[in-house]
């Protein structure tokens, strides 16, 4: 098996019990302890695949891979509580692996396809990031891939570089394979993350903040939730 191959492999077991885990977390039962396993590990791919005019049902020739993502799920699913808290602690490294073998595989196939340099980065993102995003989504989180330590930033500098013809040699690849896991702990180390804005309590705390300015908008949503609330509380004591 060539080294991007055993890459690819511990990637595929990282995500693979990344979902298991997620699903037990939620208590989901076994068959969606496999779905969301699945998920996480294939779905990158098979975004990838529709956005670069690969055959989706490429998928089913990875009997290897498939094997493997089912037997750490099962394994996963069988483990005592202690075993998964330490695998938790060295998640975040298999993690980085998998992050970087699927990003370079996905770069290099929209290569390979005649993409241009934007499609190349794309493929690279989504097989990277593609997997995580559907487990959360199933398990009604919020993706962590866009809210985390820097991650996506990664699989995208790896599709340009890739993308831009830098790099055609193995040792090359290899290189570059190891700087994206080596930054993506720092991120994880250091707790990089791009910049942010949160609005989530910015409306309310100016709605109730004394001789705050507000625009016409902001008063009319304000006036808005006010009457709802109202609305509510009347149909709450209506029913009682």
């Amino acid at each position: 098996m060539e080294i991007f191959g055993i890459f690819s492999l511990i990637g595929t077991i990282a995500f693979a019990v990344s979902g298991a885990v997620v699903a037990m977390e939620e208590e989901y039962d076994i068959l969606g302890v496999f779905v969301l396993g699945l998920v996480t590990a294939f779905g990158g791919g098979v975004i990838r695949n529709l956005l670069i005019g690969v055959p989706v049902p490429t998928l089913w020739s990875q009997g290897l891979l498939l094997k493997t993502a089912i037997i750490a799920m099962a394994v996963a699913f069988i483990l005592p509580v202690s075993w998964i808290r330490h695998w938790r602690r060295s998640e975040a490294f298999f993690d980085a692996i998998g992050l970087s073998a699927f990003a370079i595989q996905g770069a290099l196939y929209a290569t390979q396809n005649g993409h241009t340099l934007a499609a190349v980065m794309v493929a690279a993102v989504m097989t990277g990031i593609g997997g995580g995003i559907i487990r959360d989504l199933l398990a009604g989180r919020k993706p962590l891939v866009l809210r985390d330590e820097i991650y996506a930033v990664w699989a995208m500098m790896a599709g340009a570089v890739i993308g831009m013809g830098w790099i055609h040699r193995s040792g090359q690849l290899l290189a570059l394979f190891v700087i994206v896991i080596l930054f993506r702990m720092l991120s994880v180390h250091y707790k990089w993350r791009l910049p942010r804005r949160s609005l989530k309590y910015a409306l309310s705390e100016s709605v109730h903040a004394p001789g705050g300015h507000q625009s016409a908008e902001d008063k009319a949503i304000a006036a808005f939730s006010v009457h709802e609330e109202k609305a509510l509380t009347h149909k709450g004591a209506g029913e009682r």
